[in-house]
């Protein structure tokens, strides 16, 4: 199978341009790439060519658009409307799908209207209530947005969108996972997106003029002060899961939840991250350029010009080949030999670039995070695979753990009789250690 036949590109109509100054972000430095541009609007040309052969191009029944930035809505409504209407020439006989990530400042009635009409997915990017949020995610002049989103989400709400929520988890709202938890759920959020902030700086490189560096930079640089610690990622990951589990399965739907059931249950993982290989997700600038990667929008990554070479044949590029490939094949021995390998399978190389006990380059920087992670949802994680596999819902689990909570009085479990938890030990070197 060639990647063309089935593959997703993150657009980037308005390349880095943004209506915010969000300390953390990766992308608005991306400027740096285009000196001297000036008019960053994706242009009818290179729209209608991405359009045309992104549909054309894959062998599925389905086509998936994600419009992303900077911030995307700066285009204006008549932009995706020209979108929708290309989309419908060139659709033959495929179904189209939309999906658009805003901050949600310049949502209004219009806005809203379109979204609802075209039945446009839209992700609204909120970090946690006030304080959290506004720790970050500011105007240029540290100006709070905070109130501004929630105006934007109000009108998702009245026009009945359907939307979920994307939260950057940094180094100040990783400290309070509950109460983002909570928040999101207030809100009216029942699918959330959880994105660990991870990013390196060191002086500006002299040819692109980026602080923030690539995994394969090999000078001096930084893990950033705003960038989420490893270990307190998995801890909150646990603290929300550890509710989420009792409570809340099968009316919210967490995106790293979902994703890790699929692994305990055998299915490749929908979240690329998670994948043994990569190579399918890209993204596309402004003007017709594409990179192997969002997070690797860097002229090494830049496989070449839609305009010029034809998306297939740089999708289906030896460049891009071997990036894909890469992430399994450079996976050190630490993580090959790791007994959640196969939920995680080295995460994304982005993170890859602190060594392993024994000094092999290429560890993740949030494996340590993930290990504790995982290996705390396990039992959790066996249970509703199986329920699965025997046609039931997984939200069986809430009463299950429960039980587990008890020491599982209802099971007539002895101490060397098999964990109800499925882990093949016997109770007492498993659930019922503490017992």
């Amino acid at each position: 199978m060639k990647f063309s036949d089935a593959f997703h590109v993150i657009a980037k109509p308005i390349g880095p341009i943004c209506n915010m100054d969000c300390k953390y972000c990766f992308y608005l430095e991306k400027e740096n790439l285009y000196p001297g541009k000036k008019n960053w609007n994706m242009s009818d040309s290179v729209l209608e060519n991405f359009i045309h052969q992104y549909i054309q191009t894959q062998s599925v029944p389905q086509i998936n658009f994600t419009w992303q930035g900077g911030e995307p809505t700066l285009l204006g409504v008549e932009f995706f409307r020209k979108a929708v209407q290309l989309q419908k020439k060139y659709s033959d006989g495929k179904i189209i799908v939309n999906s658009l990530q805003t901050n949600g400042l310049l949502l209004d009635d219009e806005w809203c209207g379109f979204f609802k009409e075209n039945n446009f997915l839209i992700g609204l990017s909120i970090d946690g209530p006030e304080e959290l949020h506004d720790h970050y995610r500011v105007f240029k002049g540290n100006q709070p947005s905070f109130r501004k989103v929630i105006h934007g989400l109000e009108l998702l709400k009245k026009h009945n969108v359907e939307f979920n929520t994307l939260s950057c988890i940094n180094r100040v709202n990783s400290y309070e996972p509950l109460k983002v938890y909570n928040f999101l759920k207030g809100i009216g959020s029942t699918f959330l997106q959880f994105i660990p902030i991870v990013e390196r700086k060191a002086d500006l490189t002299e040819q692109t003029k980026l602080e923030l560096v690539s995994p394969d930079f090999s000078g001096e640089a930084e893990v950033t002060d705003w960038s989420v610690e490893s270990k307190q990622y998995g801890r909150f990951l646990i603290s929300i899961f550890d509710e989420w589990v009792r409570k809340d399965v099968g009316n919210i739907f967490i995106q790293m939840f979902e994703v890790s059931l699929e692994s305990w249950f055998g299915k490749p993982q929908s979240l690329c991250v998670f994948r043994e290989t990569c190579g399918t997700a890209m993204a596309i600038e402004h003007n017709g350029d594409l990179y192997s990667c969002d997070h690797y929008v860097y002229p090494e990554n830049k496989l070449g010009n839609i305009i010029e070479t034809g998306i297939a044949s740089l999708v289906d590029s030896p460049q891009e080949f071997q990036f894909g490939m890469n992430k399994r094949d450079l996976l050190p021995k630490y993580c090959r030999e790791c007994e959640v390998k196969f939920a995680c399978n080295g995460e994304c190389p982005k993170h890859r670039f602190i060594k392993t006990p024994d000094g092999e380059e290429g560890l993740n920087y949030l494996c340590a995070g993930y290990k504790i992670f995982f290996n705390h949802a396990a039992p959790y994680m066996r249970y509703m695979a199986n329920e699965l596999k025997q046609h039931r819902s997984p939200s069986t689990v809430i009463k299950w753990a429960l039980e587990k909570d008890l020491g599982f009085p209802n099971f007539n479990v002895g101490r060397n009789d098999g964990c109800p938890c499925g882990s093949g030990k016997k109770y007492k070197n498993c659930c019922g250690i503490f017992s």
